[in-house]
């Protein structure tokens, strides 16, 4: 069993490293909000315990066991938010937050019912992937609309900015997962784009095209 704050940097280091790619002290202290003397003092605490590879003055890196933790941290809190948004009416935007705390039950048997009552999703509320019981993904090629070729159709599958005041934007102007969507024009001077929505057409920002995910037909 390992602490709520082991959890989050395991956390953290998973979302910052690439491959077998070191992360650095100062790169995890800036996620976490912490000092880089706070950062060393938990890498060694989780290369006592087998969960990273910590080398001083150079960074760190999770080992198998530790991508295996984080697996399964990421699968508890896509589960969650599929389950307060489908079944207790939460907004999307609503839910991360929450879901950072649910996410540390400790409680196998909890995770693969609540797995099991959803009827196994795939994906969350925002189009992340949740791995199974043994850390695998369902892997599927998705672009960010802004690199999406003209007229090419797509679906709208996922959002690459999770931010509450993004996803009310999305909200409020109807741009929902699993619409049908069309990249119809870039605007040569600020990259804004019209898209084509299902049956409507409408102009959005280089910054919003950006933090999109289309995955084509």
């Amino acid at each position: 069993m390992h602490s709520i704050s082991e959890e989050n940097y395991i956390k953290a280091i998973y979302h910052l490293q690439e491959g077998q790619a070191l992360v650095s002290t100062n790169d995890i202290a800036g996620r976490m909000h912490t000092k880089a003397s706070s950062v060393t003092d938990m890498l060694k605490k989780l290369a006592d315990k087998n969960l990273a590879e910590y080398i001083p003055y150079k960074g760190a890196r999770l080992t198998e066991n530790g991508v295996q933790c984080a697996n399964q941290i990421i699968r508890k809190h896509r589960l969650w938010e599929v389950f307060l948004v489908e079944k207790l009416d939460f907004s999307w935007d609503e839910v991360h937050e929450i879901a950072e705390q649910l996410e540390h039950i400790q409680s196998p048997k909890l995770t693969n019912e609540l797995d099991k009552f959803l009827n196994y999703p795939k994906h969350d509320p925002h189009g992340d992937p949740i791995p199974d019981s043994n850390g695998n993904y369902v892997k599927h090629t998705q672009v960010e609309l802004s690199n999406v070729e003209l007229d090419q159709e797509g679906i709208l599958s996922g959002v690459v900015n999770t931010s509450r005041g993004f996803l009310q934007y999305l909200d409020k102007h109807e741009i929902k997962l699993g619409s049908k969507i069309k990249l119809l024009e870039i605007e040569e001077f600020d990259g804004s784009c019209r898209i084509k929505l299902d049956d409507r057409e409408l102009y959005i920002s280089k910054i919003t095209a950006d933090s999109l995910f289309v995955k084509i037909k």
